[in-house]
């Protein structure tokens, strides 16, 4: 709200596809990056969706997102450098910050920030792979949180023991979970890939080394 009151007064109008002053565009973009949980405003993404139960943790991580995004898909070509920037710093936090984790949803969580990181990366590049890697993350996500829930899985520990339980669904959450890390030939891998191959041909291969690497923790 700050954003475009500062954009009206600095501009004379409130359509936020023509702001061109730096300060508007830039307050507008941090709200949306801490809206959807972009590193680093990142902090209050895996405390909150930790204290949620899975039904509202699901919307949180899939559905709450789709309006940032679409408006981050419109004031994205006033802030090309900051969206990178959000973009690398949450994929290596997000891949940071799931090591040594034991709860499933604060893993989520910072799956989630990784995620965005990457599609980030490429939004103002090509929004269509955008849109496509977002699809992507809300079919995983919401059968992770769906076998989470059939399971009663909290942690790790948990998870271990659903064996007994139902095998054919103990089998099946670490082939999700590998797909969600990106690992080939999964599905989760291909949007990576392309993004990469988008990154390399904007000629921003270290930007592209560097996911890549992040990718892998």
């Amino acid at each position: 709200l700050f954003a475009s009151i500062s954009n009206a007064w600095l501009s004379g109008q409130w359509d936020i596809h023509q702001m061109s002053h730096p300060l508007p565009t830039t307050l507008i973009t941090l709200a949306l990056a801490l809206k959807i949980g972009l590193a680093p405003l990142h902090t209050w993404m895996p405390e909150v969706l930790q204290g949620l139960d899975l039904t509202t943790g699901l919307i949180l991580s899939t559905w709450q997102k789709l309006a940032p995004f679409c408006l981050l898909l419109q004031v994205q070509p006033a802030n090309a450098t900051l969206l990178l920037v959000l973009g690398i710093t949450s994929t290596l936090v997000g891949g940071w910050g799931g090591l040594n984790q034991t709860q499933l949803r604060k893993i989520l969580a910072y799956s989630s920030i990784a995620h965005l990181g990457w599609m980030i990366l490429v939004l103002q590049f090509s929004p269509s792979l955008t849109f496509l890697t977002l699809l992507v993350y809300f079919i995983m996500t919401f059968s992770l949180f769906i076998s989470f829930k059939i399971s009663n899985a909290t942690n790790i520990n948990t998870l271990a023991t659903s064996w007994a339980k139902a095998p054919a669904l103990a089998s099946i959450i670490p082939l999700i979970l590998l797909s969600l890390g990106g690992l080939p030939p999964l599905t989760g891998f291909l949007p990576k890939w392309l993004i990469l191959q988008e990154l390399t041909k904007q000629d921003l291969a270290p930007l592209a080394t560097v996911a890549a690497l992040s990718a892998l923790l």
